[in-house]
């Protein structure tokens, strides 16, 4: 019996002895875990409020018409200026036509146009020199008009042939007017006519930009891709019937990826442009990727919400506000194919090397 209690005594001390060693680890891994993180956060400011963005290209039909051809898969690179939808043309082949066909009808006018200023500029000529003629005979009459004049008082000629003499002369002026008239019609008929004419170019300058505006709508039948990168979102069918400004499908745009990271207004302090950053991909978490700050957001992410808040009314609450910060990523690009925009992220700002 003495042995045995001796034992239950031996048993009963040996618990007492574990427990503070027990203790006494936890505590030196809590000191040696809380150095560490002291340490840490004095040297990086962390957060996992951040995600991948990147510069994502709407396609946009331009025109309306029903899809002809559809030369592309969802989720498949393309490069930019690769035709990717063809939406039916003929229509607006026939629009080209048209402007064409009335371009010639208002180019014809222009050699008609040409051809009545010739005309008008003949007709100024000869009225030019009947003016020369007329005045050579008004001279001519003016001058037997004074000697029958003078020869009339002595009787030298009769009354009769006087009065011939002035009629001579006054149909000698008459006649001498109505050259001056035409010649002033006919010069007037030129600038009239030179006016057509430009108004005629500038109906066919008209019709050239018509011309022009039809062979761009066609052009816009043709879509091609607006930049390098992934398809996404494909909303476009064969045979579908498209409106203008309808978006077809996306564009991820190959090397724009960058990471948004929403820090505390708290932690803006200690982080500037240039620093070095640790990315921790959450798909990826054994792939280590580095990258620098590149900018601050201008504002808080609430100011840019649908309902920003209005601390001015009810009851205030404060509450620890985030700044978007843009991070870009330094990676290579077999990494940079993996990363999609959206996917979640670790962010670290090293601030101490």
């Amino acid at each position: 019996m003495a042995k045995q209690s001796t034992q239950e005594n031996e048993s009963t001390k040996k618990p007492n002895r574990v427990l503070p060693i027990i203790l006494g680890l936890i505590l030196v891994i809590g000191i040696v875990f809380g150095i560490k993180e002291y340490i840490y956060y004095g040297k990086h400011v962390d957060t996992d409020d951040a995600q991948i963005d990147g510069n994502i290209s709407p396609v946009v039909a331009r025109v309306g018409g029903y899809v002809d051809s559809i030369m592309f898969e969802e989720n498949t690179h393309v490069n930019a200026g690769q035709v990717l939808v063809k939406i039916d043309d003929r229509d607006y082949k026939v629009k080209v036509e048209q402007a064409q066909a009335a371009q010639v009808g208002v180019s014809s006018g222009i050699g008609v146009n040409e051809s009545q200023i010739y005309t008008n500029e003949a007709n100024a000529s000869v009225a030019k020199a009947n003016v020369v003629s007329m005045q050579a005979r008004l001279d001519k009459v003016s001058k037997d008009y004074q000697r029958y004049a003078n020869l009339v008082k002595d009787g030298s000629v009769t009354p009769q042939q006087f009065d011939q003499a002035k009629s001579d002369l006054e149909v000698a002026e008459a006649n001498l007017q109505a050259a001056k008239d035409q010649t002033k019609a006919a010069e007037q008929q030129i600038g009239t006519t030179r006016s057509q004419l430009k108004v005629t170019n500038v109906g066919v300058s008209q019709k050239q930009v018509d011309i022009d505006f039809a062979k761009l709508q066609l052009s816009y039948t043709v879509i091609k891709s607006p930049a390098n990168g992934i398809t996404s979102k494909k909303n476009v069918q064969l045979g579908q019937l498209v409106q203008a400004g309808q978006t077809l499908f996306s564009i991820v745009n190959d090397s724009s990826l960058f990471i948004t990271a929403n820090f505390k207004e708290t932690q803006l302090d200690k982080i500037h442009d240039g620093q070095k950053v640790n990315i921790e991909v959450d798909a990826f978490p054994e792939t280590k990727i580095q990258g620098t700050v590149y900018n601050f957001s201008p504002a808080t992410g609430a100011k840019f919400s649908l309902l920003p808040p209005d601390n001015a009314t009810g009851n205030y609450v404060k509450v620890v506000q985030r700044v978007p910060v843009k991070v870009k990523i330094n990676a290579p690009k077999e990494i940079m194919d993996k990363l999609r925009p959206g996917m979640s992220v670790n962010v670290s700002v090293i601030l101490k090397d």
